[in-house]
């Protein structure tokens, strides 16, 4: 059985995160494991607060589950402080880890800021030149490379500046275009499109389980752009089926 490791924030209304990223793997038949770098207090309404977990816990987490088993593939979402993240580069290094998923969670779905002063510019310096894919949205893609980002030509222009970087593919998610879902994956060669439904509404957690999808897709041997593709038209179905389950952003169902 493949096996997958996510690194990121917990979430107790189970829409997002650490909780979305195993039943993400969990669909696809692999093995998930979670390392835990942040505490959340929140549901589909907001995000109310915040624990930071030590970072040498995070070390221990990590190199606990690092050195019993061999790793498929591996991505990160929320780390929410400099200190982790240079922990996991070095953790990364050392184990020499394989089809890395970045995804580099900035902000919530419904605003809140889930990382602190100091850690994008370590993510970019330290763990997109470790990763296989960086999967940032139009908002994390505009932070990242300073692009005010609007249009398909602009989203192309932050994505080389992002490749630059030293990842080996960036994909950026254009759910929030105005009129449009086209995802671009830029591979330092080509563009490539990936269009899909545009379906209206915010929705907890899709961030989380495209990356998650990519993921279990790299794992179980699929190319790059294979990979991104089945995991667009997953998450297009799960919002398809999303559940409003509370009384704030709905569910994304799979």
């Amino acid at each position: 059985m493949q096996k997958v490791l996510t690194i990121a924030g917990s979430d107790p209304s189970g829409g997002a995160g650490i909780q979305a990223d195993l039943k993400v793997f969990s669909s696809f038949g692999v093995y998930g494991m979670a390392v835990i770098s942040a505490l959340t207090a929140q549901n589909t309404e907001g995000i109310y607060d915040i624990m930071d977990v030590p970072p040498e816990f995070v070390d221990n987490q990590l190199i606990s589950v690092l050195r019993d088993m061999n790793i498929d593939a591996v991505k990160t979402g929320m780390l929410y402080s400099p200190e982790i993240i240079e922990i996991i580069r070095r953790v990364f290094n050392d184990y020499k880890i394989k089809n890395l998923v970045v995804d580099p969670v900035i902000k919530s779905s419904t605003g809140t800021l889930l990382i602190k002063e100091g850690a994008i510019e370590k993510i970019k310096k330290t763990l997109f030149p470790l990763a296989t894919i960086v999967t940032p949205n139009i908002y994390e893609a505009s932070v990242l490379s300073g692009i005010s980002i609007k249009d398909i030509n602009e989203m192309k222009q932050a994505a080389k500046i992002l490749k630059d970087l030293g990842a080996e593919t960036v994909i950026i998610t254009g759910g929030h275009l105005e009129d449009e879902a086209i995802d671009i994956l830029y591979d330092g060669k080509e563009f490539f499109e990936m269009k899909g439904e545009k379906i209206k509404g915010t929705y907890h957690g899709s961030g989380c389980v495209y990356s998650a999808a990519i993921t279990a897709y790299l794992a179980l041997g699929y190319s790059i752009k294979d990979s991104a593709l089945r995991a667009k038209d997953f998450v297009t179905k799960a919002i398809k089926n999303s559940y409003s389950l509370g009384k704030g952003l709905r569910v994304l169902g799979f």
